[in-house]
Order: structure tokens, then sequence, then C-alpha cells
């Protein structure tokens, strides 16, 4: 029988991590009476013993806040820390100071709040440590495989879609290219759907290498149509077709695949067409804020969903939206997978029949 549960959250900053916290504390307190021990940092605060007993009171007035109360951490591998030993640098397996930690405190199942990197160290746990797990999904690239929706992305889409509106004026004012850079590493969701809401000419994504030639072409016909300026929306991630992730100058980091997109982008559009041209990385922006309604409501479901299939036994889960319904899948099929734009897409083709170009 499950008494306590533990909360964390891993990975990027997101839009609506407060508000799933949120959803699993008031869940398991009201409706089960379950104690949750909420850990700080991520794998960190596991691996470090850092924790705090979360009571109603403290994720009252949290609904609507950015950011995450239990604090988070990028790149931290728990099965590969680097420690100085003598003076000497070397990388070390923690996972099981997790398990003696989750011992400590009696906890039954671990809540894990995530992307795919913090979801792929979690199938490790389940499968090597036999650690009770049940993942809820969240990320602004909506990159995440098994789920329709991460909480957080459509937060991104609006904030990148209020940026599209605001380059419009001064890009016309001035006839310029305005290039935005989003978000998006393998997967061009955030580019897509904010580009569609926001009129872009041009929308290039990882997952369709462009043409720079065929972009500038692009730029020309509507010229030639009468607009006299454009807008240009391109994931972090997307590059031309003659750039390859084994000559890219990112370093093996794949935070970044293609390092400078947008500056790259510009200069060679500028030397292609002779049109002032200029960028805006959105960058963190994207990241921060109040979250939207619709992931509000969406962490919200999640987080209460992740409880019900706690109390039904159902471990070694992540809640998802399959068709506007919550359901789960084992996390085991989402390990290592990324969800990418489909090039044949309905969004893509979406986009394409209003006349947007893909550089392909």
């Amino acid at each position: 029988m499950v008494k306590r549960i533990g909360v964390m959250t891993s990975g990027g900053d997101c839009p609506g991590l407060n508000t799933a916290i949120r959803a699993v504390v008031k869940s398991a307190i009201n409706n089960y009476g379950y104690e949750v021990i909420g850990f700080r940092d991520g794998y960190r605060g596991l691996v470090e013993n850092r924790f705090i007993k979360l009571k109603l009171s403290d994720v009252s007035g949290i609904l609507d806040k950015g950011g995450t109360i239990l604090g988070t951490i990028n790149r931290y591998n728990p099965f590969a820390i680097t420690v100085d030993k003598d003076g000497e640098k070397t990388v070390r397996d923690m996972s099981d100071r997790i398990v003696d930690t989750l011992k400590l405190h009696g906890i039954d199942c671990l809540v894990v709040i995530g992307g795919d990197a913090t979801i792929n160290y979690a199938n490790r746990l389940i499968e090597e440590k036999g650690i009770p797990v049940v993942a809820i999904p969240k990320t602004i690239e909506n990159d995440i495989y098994g789920t329709d929706m991460s909480f957080g992305f459509m937060t991104a889409v609006n904030t990148a879609t209020y940026a599209i509106d605001k380059l419009h004026s001064t890009a016309e004012s001035h006839h310029r290219v305005m290039i935005l850079e989003v978000m998006g590493r393998v997967s061009g969701w955030v580019a897509l759907e904010a580009g569609i809401a926001g009129g872009a000419d041009v929308i290039l994504i990882p997952e369709i290498p462009y043409d720079i030639g065929k972009v500038a072409r692009a730029i020309f016909e509507r010229r030639n149509a009468g607009k006299s300026f454009s807008i240009i929306v391109m994931s972090a991630g997307a590059r031309p077709k003659d750039i390859t992730v084994e000559n890219d100058t990112s370093g093996g980091d794949d935070s970044l695949l293609f390092e400078g997109s947008s500056a790259f982008l510009a200069k060679e559009l500028e030397r292609l067409t002779s049109l002032e041209t200029r960028i805006t990385v959105l960058g963190y922006l994207q990241r921060g804020g109040e979250p939207s309604p619709y992931d509000r409501i969406l962490a919200t479901r999640f987080g209460v969903s992740a409880v019900n299939i706690i109390n039904k036994g159902e471990f070694s889960r992540m809640v998802c939206v399959d068709h506007e319904q919550i359901k789960s899948i084992p996390i085991k099929e989402v390990a290592g997978r990324r969800r990418t734009v489909q090039i044949d897409g309905e969004m893509v083709q979406i986009a394409r029949n209003m006349g947007v170009a893909f550089g392909d």
C-alpha cells in the first residue's frame, strides 16, 4: 500500500512545473492521504538527500507562477557524475545513492517531472535499480515521444507568436528580412506552430534541411508579388543541406546542433539578396513567465492522473495525451526516442498550403 511518494523536477525550466507539482501534492494529500516528499534540484537532490516535506500550504498560490519551487538542473546524469578525488576528476555512478535516499524516506513511488533526458534516467532507475517511477512529460520543444502534447509547449508558442507580431511592424517599416530563432534542437514544433500563427513567410526546422538559395528565392518571389518585408522563423537546430552533424561547430553538444543558426542564415541571405537582414534570438524568454491557461490545465491533468495511476499500482509509466484523452504509456517505450515533426504531416501541409516556404 502506498503511503508516501516523492516528486522532483529535472531538466530545462518550463512554464507549468509549479502547476504540476501543485496538482501532485493536492491530489495525493486530499484524495489518498499520502505524504509527499519533494526533492530539490532534480536528480542531484536525490543523490545528495536534499528534500522538503510538502504540505498543502507549500503549493498554495503557485498555480500561475513560472519556474519550480523545487528547483531543477540540466546535464546532471546520476549514472555518470564527475567528482574530485585526490585532485583528480573521475566519473562515478551515484545511482545507488538514489536508492538509499528513497529507502531512507520510505518512498513508495517517485514522480519524475521532466523531459527526454530525465525520462531516460528514470527508465534506467526502473530497469537497473527496481525503483517504482511514474513520469510526467514537460518540455517547451514538445519532443517527448508517446504524447501528443507536453505542458510548457503552448506557452512557448504563445511567446514566440507574440515576438513575431512585434517584429512585423519594424520589418514592414524598414523593408527588412527579420529572422526569429526559437528553441528546437531536433524537433521544430515551436517554429512550425508559431510560424503558422504569426504569418511567417519562411519556416526552417531541423527535420527539413534547407537550401539557402531556395530561401533567398522565396523571399524574392514575395517581394516581386508586392510584399515589402519578410519574416523567417527558424529552430535553433535548423541547418543547411550541406551542413551535417559530423562537420558542424557545436563540439558535439546537442543543445545546439548547428551553432549560430540565425547568424549564419542572416549573413548568407544578405550576401545573396543584398537585403537588410536582422536576427532576434528568443532564447530563454521562451522558458520563463507564467504558464498559459492551456498549460495550467494540462499540467494539472497530468499531475492528478499521475497520482491516480500510482494509487492503482501502475508503476513504470508516463502519463500522456492521446487524442485529447489522458492515458499512460510504459516509460521503456518512451526512453531514447524523440517526437519530431512529420515532414508530410498535417501541420507542414497546412503551412505549405498557406504559401509558407521551408527551403526544400
